[in-house]
């Protein structure tokens, strides 16, 4: 076993040990880097020698809290560049860290494995904040008690698909401001308002696989319609870049039924009493209003 050779290697007193990293983007993208002075191969990944990463020592414990775990790394056209922290592009990657035997990259011991959290920028050099596996364990699950539906439009519980013909719509970008308002001289077929709270994606261009939530979508006095975005695209979204646009949810039971037809699925809960009957009392005639009694 690899763990044992890299035991066996430890106990002998003379090592040839450096550190790995492994990054994964949730593109796909996978980048290799390494503190030795020679690059190293292994798992189908080429690690860069000379990249300027490293790392703080590894703190880790069994309880929830993030693990005290930190890279550093010079900005760098080879590896990591300003434009893709920029976008967001290594926002929750995932990390994985080695101690690996140089002369023998097969004698390897796994000492991390987590995700990118919080990145900073500064004097040429970026620091990313490493979480490990327990911090998932944070997120609140289950089924919540309100009114509004708590599922996600097209995810496994709301059952949608959203490659229904009239619920995304497909065109180059034409004119940009700020990388947040989108607009259109001919989008037409569709309702006022049909693609608020949905999701506007960028399919081609240097912002390819970026998206943001829609914050409103109106027509304006001369038909130009515009699709706002909550936060802009991180991301040099030139006219011609293909973008998609896909019908918003406002997870209310009436858009479920007459919008999407898809009230069977609806994950939430309508015909909850509202606070007033926090106020109630018993009676035989008139209306429970939690008002005044008299």
């Amino acid at each position: 076993m690899a763990n044992d050779a890299f035991l066996e290697h430890v106990r002998t007193g003379l090592t040839m040990l450096c550190r790995a990293w492994a990054i994964t983007r949730a593109d796909g993208v996978v980048f290799g880097f390494t503190d030795h002075d020679c690059p190293l191969y292994f798992d189908g990944i080429d690690f860069r020698a000379n990249s300027g990463l490293t790392a703080t020592a590894l703190a880790q414990s069994t309880g929830l809290s993030v693990d005290n775990s930190e890279a550093l790394g010079a900005l760098s056209d080879a590896a990591v560049t300003d434009g893709d922290i920029e976008s967001g592009r290594f926002d929750g990657a995932e990390v994985k860290a080695w101690r690996v035997n140089w002369s023998d990259p097969s004698i390897r011991w796994l000492m991390f494995r987590g995700t990118i959290g919080e990145i900073k920028r500064s004097g040429g050099a970026f620091h990313a904040e490493l979480r490990g596996l327990t911090e998932v364990l944070n997120r609140p699950l289950g089924r919540v008690y309100q009114k509004p539906c708590t599922a996600v439009l097209g995810d496994a519980a709301c059952g949608f698909d959203l490659t229904t013909p009239g619920y995304t719509e497909e065109r180059p970008a034409e004119r940009m401001e700020e990388g947040r308002i989108f607009a259109w001289s001919d989008l037409t077929g569709f309702d006022p308002g049909w693609f608020r709270r949905g999701r506007l994606d960028v399919l081609s261009g240097a912002g390819s696989g970026l998206w943001g939530m829609i914050k409103d979508d109106r027509f304006e006095a001369d038909g130009t319609r515009v699709i706002e975005l909550w936060e802009p695209i991180r991301a040099d979204v030139q006219p011609g870049d293909t973008l998609r646009l896909t019908a918003g949810c406002d997870k209310r039971a009436a858009t479920c039924r007459l919008k999407f037809n898809n009230f069977l699925n609806f994950q939430g809960f309508p015909d909850l009493p509202g606070e007033d009957w926090q106020m109630a009392y018993p009676r035989q005639s008139g209306v429970n209003s939690g008002g005044s009694l008299r």
